[in-house]
């Protein structure tokens, strides 16, 4: 469903949108399998600020989500669609014949009712999950792992979907939304589907409080602070830049490379860049 609009009853509430949460079947979630998310506001263990811009926002409760779906050839049944404050896309409660219950990603079109389940045995369809050398070429999956059993990495977010290209040897190569094509073993786990609410993307947020709901603080233009704050600052009235753009530390801030050397391990494994 597209975003809904508001009555303008405000200038903040005139260009915003809302998500449609006609999907969502229940406002509860899962007791157990809630747990406490402590805020950092962008720090780390040592309390300094290594994320700028985070701080404040909304209470949350973090909703603990299967992304190995490790649960292998066990049926089990969608049992609510639920809303989640941690991501864009929704996820759905999964109770398997045992008594088990876990979060998964909810994929585009799943139903209350519907069956899924995980391993190489399950058929090819909506929410199920299998590994990538049983997975036919050209299928589309989510949440697809870069490690044999570590967990979904790719294609998380709201209307994501990697399509399934080749398979050689141990290695499949897969098609990312960025347009990245990138090998990964073959026994990696990947969900066949879409990711659902597609028109998260489409959300306009309409006024600068909602970002502070978020835990987004206001982020200042480095032209806009004193010459002690940013390499950008100081000097009489509006003044430019005076040399190249630069990060608050002082490094060059366009085409300057910045990745340390372990990156080398992975990049051998992208077959195409998503630049050009």
């Amino acid at each position: 469903m597209p975003p809904r609009k508001v009555n303008p009853t405000s200038p903040g509430r005139r260009n915003m949108t809302m998500p449609d949460f006609s999907d969502i079947t229940t406002a509860r979630p899962e007791k157990s399998l809630v747990s406490v998310l402590k805020q950092s506001a962008g720090r780390n263990n040592q309390g300094r600020v290594t994320v700028r811009h985070r701080g404040g926002g909304h209470k949350r409760a973090y909703r603990l989500v299967d992304f190995k779906r490790d649960k292998l050839n066990i049926a089990g049944v969608v049992k609510t669609v639920e809303y989640d404050p941690n991501r864009n896309t929704r996820i759905c409660l999964v109770q398997y014949v045992d008594g088990e219950k876990r979060y998964i990603l909810a994929p585009l079109g799943i139903k209350v009712g519907e069956a899924i389940m995980s391993g190489p045995l399950a058929e090819i369809k909506n929410g199920n999950a299998l590994p990538l050398k049983s997975i036919p070429l050209g299928t589309m999956v989510h949440n697809v792992e870069l490690t044999p059993g570590r967990g979904g990495q790719l294609g998380r977010s709201a209307g994501a979907q990697i399509q399934v290209l080749a398979k050689e040897g141990k290695m499949c190569t897969l098609r990312l939304p960025s347009g990245e094509m990138r090998m990964v073993h073959v026994e990696c786990m990947a969900t066949v589907g879409q990711l659902g609410n597609t028109d998260a993307k489409n959300i306009r947020v309409g006024k600068a409080g909602r970002s502070r709901w978020l835990g987004i603080r206001p982020a200042n233009r480095g032209v806009a602070m004193n010459a002690v704050d940013h390499p950008h600052g100081g000097g009489e009235g509006k003044s430019p830049i005076g040399g190249k753009p630069q990060t608050p530390w002082g490094k060059p801030a366009m085409g300057y490379k910045t990745r340390r050397g372990k990156h080398k391990i992975s990049s051998k494994y992208i077959v195409k860049r998503r630049t050009k």
